[in-house]
């Protein structure tokens, strides 16, 4: 309903529950945006210039909450998790609190169970639920991600989705994998080539 939020940041607390209450400043009207901590901390202190806020709104029967996030990856990123059984509101923050978008996703792309249990609440068949589940649908969500589609050479398609897949599987960051990809892609030694492994080995 509301995709995103541009305004002035008035205040930051915590309420009684410990989570992170931001009032956005638009147009006159002041929407109280629960965000993610780690955001909340890059916000200390309140900054002068407005900011965009990527939103969610949460209707239940007896609540209605307005979710707010730094990016829209990050946003979409918290609805796959709420789409997993077992997965809540609070317990898919605290996933990208603690684990970060690269982290989270390389952790469920590699079925690092240990690293998902890291996030309090999150047990190990919640781990695995989370790996099974999402595992398959982070194609989608690596769409999110921004490339410059004028850079010759670079992977398309299906091969781009498997070749970042496969180096978060090795371990690799997802910046790590964006600066590298566009890197190669000048080569024109992989003109026209679809040849996975070629990718992976450059």
């Amino acid at each position: 309903m509301i995709q995103f939020l541009v305004g002035q940041a008035v205040s930051l607390a915590k309420n009684f529950q410990g989570r992170w209450q931001l009032v956005l400043l638009v147009n006159g009207v002041g929407y109280e945006l629960q965000i993610p901590q780690a955001f909340a901390q890059q916000l200390t202190p309140l900054p002068p210039e407005p900011l965009q806020i990527f939103t969610h709104l949460l209707l239940r029967e007896d609540q209605v909450t307005l979710l707010g996030f730094r990016q829209l990856a990050e946003r979409d990123l918290f609805l796959q998790l709420i789409s997993v059984s077992g997965i809540g509101v609070q317990l898919a923050i605290a996933l990208i609190d603690t684990l970060g978008i690269e982290g989270l996703v390389q952790a469920v792309v590699t079925g690092n169970l240990a690293q998902l249990c890291k996030t309090p609440g999150v047990g190990k068949k919640g781990a695995e639920r989370l790996a099974l589940e999402l595992k398959t649908k982070l194609a989608q969500w690596h769409k999110l991600q921004t490339w410059d589609e004028t850079v010759p050479n670079r992977p398309q398609g299906d091969l781009l989705d498997e070749l970042e897949m496969t180096l978060l599987a090795l371990g690799y960051t997802q910046s790590e994998i964006n600066q590298a990809i566009a890197a190669l892609a000048q080569s024109s030694d992989l003109t026209n080539n679809c040849d996975l492994e070629e990718w992976i080995r450059q």
